[in-house]
């Protein structure tokens, strides 16, 4: 019989850390907190399996469920002294989402839920503060009215912003109780008018109801949405937990906050964080009030006038720094920590795993180590290597003037430029348009997740550091300043208002993450320098890993970037990407539109000087380390004129006729052209081509050899290959080219002559293919076309459909396919090597820089993977993290 609930408070918990699966991140940690003794609200975690049923089941909740929920309220009743619907002394409850990885803000939650007419009496009575308990119901009120009964809280926004000017208050804190009581007033007669229902007064329908709105928030576009960003699998449901609620609302004496156990910016090992007094957990994370910093060292450093929580309540602070330093200790990682404060008794809410910079995330994971805390494996893989990307974005040149519009707090590092635009909906359709923005909010919300995703920065006039905005743009590594309090956002005419200046929708600004400013216009900016903890960090995967990196590289600049980010190789160079180039398109032009073989030569004779040039370039920047040049692969069309208006132009600089040059590019035309005449074919139709490509190739790696005074590592790779018969015919003509510039020059040239597999034929017939072959390297981009039966160009229309109705997790051409094309590239290589050996196997596709393909690649015993020059250090990491894992994986076995 499947238990639902698992309860925690009072000194024990059923479950714990490990049982994340089932009770979701909140809900295990918070058993662990109690279970360690820590001062947790008494509550209990409804298990995801719950939700999984509630949508497997018409959005029904499953039986025995009532039963244990009661149960629990019955435990909780018991360990706070009071009733769930009480008249005296009542128990009040939040309901919280809490899944298996964080998704913060992206689900729903409801706080104080159980007031009702008669129970906001007894709050009042039971406190001593009628205030307090007017303010709590409105709150409900408004929580329960949006996330429940489905009024927009824009609604209660207006109600209350309109009785605040009524009554000249600027801040929700001025109103009285008997003002409040007339807010809850308008808030229930708005519900009852907008949704024909008045608002519930049964506390256990109000508990039923919100239980089932958390569930279903699983499935809101926003949370949808972050899923999708982050790979969090969709099947995987959400807990929901049922607390006690605690109240930071409670006067002076009362507080809420959130901290970081170190600095969740720059790593440092400081405690960081922000409370508001007299107010609840939603007024911090909203950005609605300013709060104040945790500690003298982060109010000095913020200029804030504001006393800290250190200096306000000394002894409470006293028993939270310690707590967080037990808790940093017992998860061996910085904790993100939520906690409330009534009347002076401190109550811990959440623990879990904190965001943090990537800078941040290596500099703690490189701490620990040297504190002892974790070892170099478990540092390894403390970092998500898509993340490193936020190490390459480009921050403010300090060499060149800059105009500060404005400041705030520096929430998220690096910095970006862009058009000023002021809704999610504009980011995104700017982006559409291949135009940046940075996105200008009051402040964010989980509905704005959509455009923050497109943003190169955000910027939000209010808020701190642990608003939606901070917290969402750094675990997206996007550039973002909040709480700019000197700007004011106005949405009615589209624009930017500050000091002595109005900026307007479309206009150019840059967005300083790290140093807090907004500047304007486009300011010049450098690279960062990878050294220190991230090279050390990357010391440690180079030991760990057992794959060889590569780079995707087809020019110098693209092979020097790669060799700086330590790249051990070119996996892939296309050589048709050094034809598009100045006036070698014309010669390529020339070539193609060539009537015989005799003029195809003359063109290839103008072509060979300049191939032979950029290979010794890439082979003197590569020495010592092998390079992969793949011969011609596009289909010749690509080269030509489309449009009329091209023709005549591209005639013109030909001196030719239009109609010659028309009629050669209708003879050229395919109907499939990726199914065509490329590849391997050209190299058999045409092999004066492949001819002129080899020698270009060995006199480069001869003149290499001769500068350098290192021979270079030479792989010459063969493209669509389908047969054992085109890799011979094309080989043959390789060698002989090789046997000719040895003999020229008077030097052995060493060489591996093998293909890319890109077909299923060639997956199947490797055995075969292997005979010739010296080596396999994986063209998954073309793999998984062919296999799918799918255009990569074509796919971006309907993926993202079949992405959303659970056709497919992934989209293939992202993260392989391993049930099929994976299954390819297995056979492939248990095939290739049953022929050979010592067969050398890699894969060059873009899924070489992608994560969970490369833990597929180790599994499969690949010798390396490549990847563009800028993923080079994310491959890095992913195969140390995929070695680790393999390893311990035997180990288990």
């Amino acid at each position: 019989m499947t238990k639902w609930v698992y309860r925690f408070g009072g000194g024990k918990a059923e479950g714990g850390a490990a049982d994340v699966a089932l009770l979701g991140g909140k809900g295990a940690n918070l058993a662990e907190m109690a279970a360690l003794g820590l001062p947790v609200p008494p509550g209990m975690t409804i298990v995801t399996e719950a939700c999984l049923h509630y949508f497997g089941n018409a959005r029904s909740l499953p039986d025995g469920l009532r039963a244990e929920v009661l149960a629990g309220l019955a435990d909780m009743e018991r360990l706070t002294g009071r009733r769930f619907g009480g008249a005296e002394r009542p128990l009040l409850l939040s309901v919280r989402s809490g899944a298996r990885a964080s998704m913060p803000g992206m689900m729903d939650t409801v706080l104080n839920l159980g007031l009702n007419d008669e129970t906001v009496q007894a709050l009042g009575h039971d406190s001593g503060d009628a205030r307090f308990a007017w303010d709590s119901y409105r709150r409900f009120i408004q929580m329960y009215g949006d996330v429940v009964m489905g009024l927009d809280h824009e609604v209660f926004e207006e109600i209350l912003e309109d009785e605040k000017a009524r009554l000249g208050h600027d801040y929700d804190t001025e109103l009285s109780a008997v003002e409040w009581q007339h807010v809850v007033s308008l808030y229930k007669q708005v519900i009852e008018e907008e949704l024909g229902e008045a608002f519930p007064q049964d506390p256990e329908l109000q508990l039923w109801r919100a239980i089932a709105a958390v569930f279903s928030s699983w499935n809101n576009a926003r949370a949808v949405t972050y899923r999708t960003l982050h790979q969090i699998p969709h099947a995987w449901g959400t807990a929901v937990n049922v607390q006690a609620m605690v109240f930071g609302n409670l006067g002076s004496s009362s507080a809420t906050g959130v901290a970081f156990t170190r600095n969740p910016s720059t790593g440092e090992r400081s405690l960081y964080g922000e409370f508001l007094i007299n107010a609840q957990g939603e007024d911090v994370v909203a950005g609605i009030r300013t709060p104040q910093s945790l500690t003298e060292e982060g109010r000095l450093a913020s200029g804030s006038e504001k006393p800290s929580m250190e200096k306000l309540m000394p002894e409470t602070f006293a028993e939270f720094r310690a707590i967080c330093d037990r808790l940093e200790a017992h998860y061996g990682d910085m904790q993100d920590v939520e906690f409330t404060v009534e009347r002076g008794r401190l109550w811990m809410l959440q623990t879990r795993a904190g965001k943090r910079t990537t800078r941040a995330a290596m500099k703690i994971a490189v701490d620990l180590v040297d504190e002892g805390v974790i070892s170099e494996e478990e540092a390894i893989c403390r970092i998500e290597p898509p993340s490193l990307d936020q190490l390459l974005h480009p921050t403010i040149d300090p060499r060149v003037a800059r105009t500060v519009l404005g400041s705030g707090l520096p929430a998220s590092p690096g910095a970006a430029s862009g058009e000023i635009v002021f809704t999610a909906e504009d980011a995104v359709a700017a982006e559409a348009e291949g135009r940046k923005v940075v996105l200008v909010r009051s402040e964010t919300s989980p509905e704005d997740i959509h455009g923050m995703h497109v943003a190169e920065a955000i910027l939000t006039t209010r808020g701190g550091m642990t608003s939606h905005a901070a917290v969402v743009a750094r675990g997206m590594g996007i550039p973002c300043v909040v709480g700019a309090g000197g700007l004011r956002v106005d949405m009615r005419n589209e624009q930017l208002v500050g000091p002595g200046f109005t900026l307007k929708r479309g206009e150019v600004v840059t967005v300083d993450g790290s140093s807090g400013h907004l500047l304007k216009g486009e300011v010049p900016m450098i690279q960062p320098e990878l050294s220190g903890d991230f090279g050390r960090l990357m010391d440690w995967a180079d030991k760990a890993r057992r794959m060889a990196v590569r780079t995707n590289a087809d020019t110098p600049a693209d092979a020097r970037a790669a060799r700086a980010f330590g790249a051990e190789g070119i996996g892939l160079c296309r050589t048709e990407h050094m034809f598009f180039e100045g006036g070698r398109i014309h010669v390529m032009r020339e070539m193609i539109l060539a009537e015989d073989e005799a003029g195809r030569r003359a063109a290839l004779d103008k072509l060979l000087p300049m191939q032979r040039s950029d290979f010794t370039e890439l082979f003197t920047i590569m020495s010592g380390l092998p390079v992969t040049i793949r011969l011609l692969d596009p289909p010749l069309h690509e080269f030509l004129p489309k449009s009329q208006e091209e023709i005549l132009e591209v005639a013109a600089a030909m001196e030719m006729e239009p109609a010659q040059l028309a009629r050669r590019v209708e003879a050229l035309h395919e109907f499939n052209p990726m199914l065509g005449h490329r590849g391997c074919r050209l190299a058999i139709s045409y092999p004066e081509i492949a001819e002129m490509q080899a020698r270009a190739i060995f006199e480069a790696a001869a003149a290499a050899a001769k500068a350098t005074g290192a021979a270079v590592e030479l792989e010459i790779m063969v493209p669509l290959v389908g047969l054992r018969a085109e890799l011979d015919y094309v080989k043959a003509c390789i060698d002989t080219v090789a046997a000719d510039v040895s003999r020229e020059t008077g030097l052995p040239i060493g060489y591996l002559a093998g293909t890319m597999i890109e077909l299923p034929r060639a997956a199947i017939r490797a055995h075969v293919i292997a005979e010739t072959a010296d080596f396999f390297s994986f063209g998954t981009n073309d793999l998984t076309q062919t296999t799918f039966g799918i255009s990569r160009d074509d796919a971006a229309s309907f993926i993202p459909t079949y992405q959303r109705k659970g056709i497919i997790v992934q989209d293939p051409f992202i993260s392989l396919d391993f049930d099929g094309v994976g299954e390819l590239i297995r056979i492939a290589a248990e095939r290739g090597r049953k022929t050979k050996a010592n067969l050398k196997l890699g894969i060059c596709g873009e899924h070489g820089g992608d994560p969970t393909s490369i833990r597929f690649c180790e599994e499969v015993g690949l010798d390396y993977v490549s990847c563009s020059p800028f993923r080079v250090p994310i491959a890095r990491l992913a195969a140390a993290q995929a070695a680790i894992e393999e390893r311990r994986e035997v180990a288990e076995r």
